[in-house]
């Protein structure tokens, strides 16, 4: 990470008076333990199959019943996308027409990317997107998609200049507005060490087992990517002592082999791993080997 941007993220960090908390951050009490844990985005499955899961994250739209799962040690997330909208979402349309979105996700056409920086996008999701997940009874949200700041910084990094700085914002914005709320925070890791005290629990999506689109199939990830990513978590954990950490793998239901082994690889470094498939529209159970 460039020193001068760090220094940004740093002042916008004091800002929110969070460099003065100890390991657990104020507002909350401590985290419960996390595996094993699930994500689902559909609606079909009953709340009882999730009973066992002590970490429940869930689409925010479209999910089981929230009421029946919370308690009893677990936690319930609601899923939201900070960078970018898909356009079933509700307010896809209001979003589109006030300007505020950018480019198409590669992968996922029917999604595009949002101008972080705008100040309209931050009330929105201040004011009106997080309440309305926790008026739906989740303990929290999982947030998706902040990741896509650095990536437009370095595509163009004249154009989008501050989108990183202005997603760390955001995040430290949440846990100032819902000083209770438990918040996930999925890959971002040009910002975790900023806001690492403002977040419950860091999520390392595909770190070493991925979805590849252009061969349609599974497969790992290079081996000096994955070093980074763990370095990355491992760094979070050691200054963030009560962090929790969770790796999400996509691999091929129909070998257990390679599922076991690769919740083998993500505990051995001390994580909570979960390897569905890419679409996470089922549930995929952990091998008993």
């Amino acid at each position: 990470m460039d020193r001068r941007r760090f220094g940004r993220l740093g002042a916008a960090v004091a800002a929110f008076g969070l460099l003065g908390l100890g390991s657990r951050r104020a507002g909350a009490s401590a985290l419960g333990p996390v595996d094993p844990w699930i994500v689902y985005y559909r609606a079909e499955e009953r709340p009882t199959a999730f009973l066992d899961y002590k970490l429940i994250v869930l689409d925010a739209d479209r999910h089981p019943p929230v009421a029946p799962l919370t308690g009893s040690g677990r936690t319930v997330l609601g899923y939201i996308s900070l960078g970018e909208v898909e356009e079933g979402r509700a307010h896809y349309k209001e979003v589109e027409a006030e300007g505020l979105l950018l480019m198409r996700n590669e992968i996922w056409q029917e999604s595009r990317m949002v101008d972080l920086r705008d100040p309209r996008w931050r009330s929105r999701v201040l004011d009106k997107l997080v309440p309305a997940i926790l008026a739906k009874g989740f303990g929290g949200v999982f947030l998706d998609t902040l990741d896509n700041a650095a990536h437009l910084e370095r595509l163009d990094a004249a154009r989008y200049r501050g989108m990183t700085e202005a997603a760390a914002a955001l995040v430290l914005a949440l846990r100032a507005r819902f000083p209770a709320m438990r918040i996930m925070l999925n890959r971002a890791f040009e910002i975790l060490p900023s806001v690492e005290r403002a977040i419950d629990i860091a999520l390392g999506e595909a770190i070493f087992a991925a979805y590849d689109f252009a061969r349609e199939d599974y497969g790992l990830i290079r081996a000096d990517l994955n070093r980074g990513y763990v370095e990355a978590l491992k760094a979070a954990k050691a200054r963030r002592p009560d962090l929790a950490v969770c790796t999400l793998d996509y691999w091929d239901p129909a070998n257990p082999e390679g599922i076991a082994r690769i919740y083998r690889v993500q505990r051995a470094h001390g994580f909570a791993p979960y390897v569905a498939t890419v679409a996470l529209d089922r549930i995929v159970p952990e091998p008993k080997t």
